[in-house]
């Protein structure tokens, strides 16, 4: 065992079997561990961090992906929520149809600034951080002594980068979207409302389900690299969490089938010549932050309409230039976002209907089980 004490604000968390890549193994202790046995304590185990106690059920705590964002607000602990990785790539607009609930991104400090500092995780000093501690190491460039010592000194890290499928660090345990939420749940003892939105899922998702057609087109998802758009960076639909709402519809992989790598793998983009190639039946453009269906058109359909190569475009060709929502979804994102897509898929079959009801989700969210 491995003890550290001292700096630490708390004595309520302890974590066990080592977080982060590169090999920290054994038992840390974070603060006095005379408490260790308190009443109330209970631990959660998750990939890659290993098994985490708590004393407590933390108060304070913030993710750097917006779907760890969504899940914690929809365990009813936005009041908790200090920070994001990028406040415009967390999708709180969509909490503005959820009658009472709601997060102003604003008064959210944003731990990107041409880079992460470790002393803004001394200056939150947040209780628990919802971050995979290999995704600070090898995307936000961390050294696993960074890592080490905010877990002494400040919180423990609770987290599984879960978005991409392509990472290939990621050598270990892959969550899907509500695996993770459980643990999450878990981690804030909110069991009972991960419960009702796993039911609320499944109903919605067995529902949507039933009203597919039997052929479902083919779709490329691209986040454009300049507007309006001359390149993309491909998003190859996998297992990751940010395809979720594609599976669940059952498309057709357009880039999966192709030689183009995803951009979280290849870093790369594809021009309209690469894509002509692929010829999808359905170019689904990710944006962040709200989009409107008016300034999508003319940012994106309308050029492609008039590009010389882009028109040549089966999908531009036949209006089926879609919205293909944000990188990161949690519980009630995902919800939103398979809803768009089910109707700017099927627009015959789904048109303008809502698919899930705003109310239970808002009173779930409320703790009105």
């Amino acid at each position: 065992m491995v003890e550290r004490s001292g700096t630490t604000r708390r004595n309520v968390l302890t974590t066990a079997a080592a977080a982060a890549a590169g090999g920290m193994a054994g038992c840390t202790t974070y603060g006095d561990s005379s408490d260790d046995d308190a009443d109330g304590a209970y631990s959660v185990t998750m990939e890659p961090v290993g098994t985490v106690e708590f004393d407590a059920v933390p108060e304070t705590w913030f993710p750097y992906t917006g779907d760890y964002a969504d899940m914690g607000v929809a365990l009813g602990q936005a009041d908790g929520l200090t920070a994001i990785g990028i406040r415009q790539r967390f999708g709180s607009h969509h909490y503005d149809e959820l009658p009472g609930v709601s997060v102003d991104k604003s008064e959210l400090t944003q731990l990107w600034q041409d880079g992460t500092d470790q002393e803004v995780f001394y200056e939150l000093d947040a209780d628990v951080h919802l971050i995979d501690p290999n995704f600070m190491i090898n995307r936000i460039q961390w050294s696993q002594e960074d890592v080490g010592d905010v877990e002494s000194d400040v919180g423990p890290f609770f987290g599984n980068t879960i978005f991409s499928g392509s990472y290939s660090w990621h050598d270990y345990q892959r969550y899907t979207l509500y695996e993770a939420f459980e643990k999450v749940a878990e981690m804030f003892q909110e069991q009972e409302r991960y419960e009702a939105f796993a039911e609320l899922h499944d109903e919605f998702r067995s529902t949507l389900q039933s009203r597919l057609p039997e052929e479902t087109p083919s779709v490329a998802v691209l986040f454009p690299k300049s507007v309006p758009p001359e390149a993309f960076y491909p998003y190859v639909i996998n297992e990751g969490t940010q395809s979720k709402h594609w599976n669940d519809l059952n498309v057709g992989r357009a880039l999966a089938q192709s030689d183009v790598a995803d951009f979280h793998a290849s870093r790369g983009t594809i021009d309209y010549e690469t894509l002509l190639e692929v010829d999808p039946d359905v170019i689904a453009i990710r944006q962040q932050g709200r989009v409107t269906e008016e300034s999508f058109r003319e940012t994106f359909v309308s050029h492609m309409r008039n590009h010389d190569v882009a028109s040549e475009l089966r999908a531009v060709q036949n209006d089926r230039v879609i919205y293909g929502g944000m990188t990161y979804q949690g519980p009630i994102i995902n919800l939103f976002q398979t809803e768009r897509a089910a109707q700017d898929l099927y627009p015959d079959e789904f048109g303008d209907e809502q698919l899930f009801d705003r109310e239970r989700v808002a009173e779930i969210v409320k703790g009105e089980l």
